[in-house]
Order: C-alpha cells, then sequence, then structure tokens
C-alpha cells in the first residue's frame, strides 16, 4: 500500500451526506487519502454547503449532456485528482480512457437489480418494495460509460422488512452506505480492487 496521499475528486447532486461521512472516516482512520474539489452540477445544494464548511474548494459543471463530461475530468485533472468519487451523482459520465478504473460510485441497490436510467433515490427503495425483493442494499463499483455498471467492488445486503417504506428502507440503506464506501475506498488505497472490464 501506498504511503502518499491519493487526491480525491467528489461528484454529487444533493445534499453531500456521504461526502462528510467520508471525510470523517478518512480522518477517524487515518486513511491516506484527501477529499480535494467537490463537483456538483447544480448550484444551491447541501452538498455545497457541506465542501464549504469542510473547506474543500468546489466547481458547479452542470453536465446537461454526455459533452459534459469532459470539463468535469479537465477539472479533476487539474486539481491533481487520482480518484473520482461519486456520491448521489445524477449526470451521466463519459469516462475518458485515462481514467477508467478512477472512477467509482455508489449505488442504493444490488446491482445489477434495479440498476439504469431513472433508478436512484426513493425510486429504487420503490421498485424494491414493489417487487417484493426480500433482500437490498448498495453496491460500490468501477464506472464505465453505462449507467450504473462496471466491475463491482464490494455490495452490503441488509434485509427487506414486511412493514418497510421507501422512507424507512432509504434510511438502513443510508445507514450500508456509511459502512460501505469507506470499506471500499480501504480496499481501494490498499491495490484490492481491481478494474477489470468484461
Amino acid at each position: 500500500m501506498s504511503t502518499e496521499t491519493a487526491k480525491i475528486g467528489f461528484l454529487l447532486s444533493g445534499g453531500g451526506r456521504t461526502l462528510e461521512n467520508l471525510v470523517e472516516v478518512i480522518e477517524q482512520r487515518s486513511l491516506a487519502a484527501r477529499i480535494c474539489l467537490v463537483i456538483s452540477n447544480r448550484s444551491g445544494i447541501g452538498g455545497l454547503e457541506r465542501a464549504r464548511r469542510l473547506g474543500i474548494p468546489s466547481q458547479i459543471h452542470p453536465c446537461k449532456n454526455t459533452e459534459g463530461s469532459v470539463e468535469i475530468f479537465q477539472a479533476l485533472d487539474e486539481a491533481g485528482c487520482q480518484w473520482a468519487l461519486l456520491g448521489g451523482w445524477l449526470r451521466k459520465l463519459v469516462v475518458p480512457p485515462e481514467w477508467l478504473g478512477r472512477v467509482v460510485n455508489i449505488h442504493p441497490s444490488l446491482l445489477p437489480r434495479h440498476g439504469g436510467a431513472g433508478c436512484y433515490g426513493d425510486h429504487v427503495h420503490r421498485r424494491v418494495l414493489e417487487g417484493g425483493d426480500s433482500t437490498t442494499g448498495c453496491t460500490v463499483h468501477f464506472v464505465d460509460d453505462d449507467y450504473d455498471h462496471g466491475p463491482v467492488i464490494l455490495q452490503e445486503e441488509i434485509p427487506v422488512l414486511p412493514d418497510d417504506t421507501v422512507e424507512s428502507l432509504g434510511s438502513r440503506v443510508f445507514e450500508a452506505e456509511i459502512r460501505a464506501y469507506p470499506k471500499a475506498l480501504e480496499k481501494i488505497l490498499a491495490g484490492e480492487a481491481i478494474f477489470d472490464r468484461i
């Protein structure tokens, strides 16, 4: 494992709870990583306020079409980022060849179930309940050019309870995400997670 501090860019579209959790875990566990840039596709959101409070520089890139991906990866390169982590990022990215294997996402289901365009947040939990699934959870995976696709790094599974609602299930899936993303980051930093295109 390298002792050099890995520089990470974090992409978000919402409140930024995942960002704050990762920053806390990096500090608590003294991980050799630092989130040095936050990118949002929207202004006026909680994630940007959290970045400001945490002292992390931020930028806004609307990324309204896939061509917008170019600007994002340029910004990551200019900031010296070696990794890009997505947490609630709601835009499709086209990953340049030199970034394949360095972009990671967390998704609130056990992929390949309930992934793809339009499958995010409460939409996912609703599908889980409507589908009668007995388990759900979250998936941390490398990002390629398809929605919610790419090699899986790890999954955290939880049961779906008989009285679950979209809200209660979403809350418990988020607790799983809080555990899973730091574990995945540790695997990445240790060189144990490898992008292997199938």
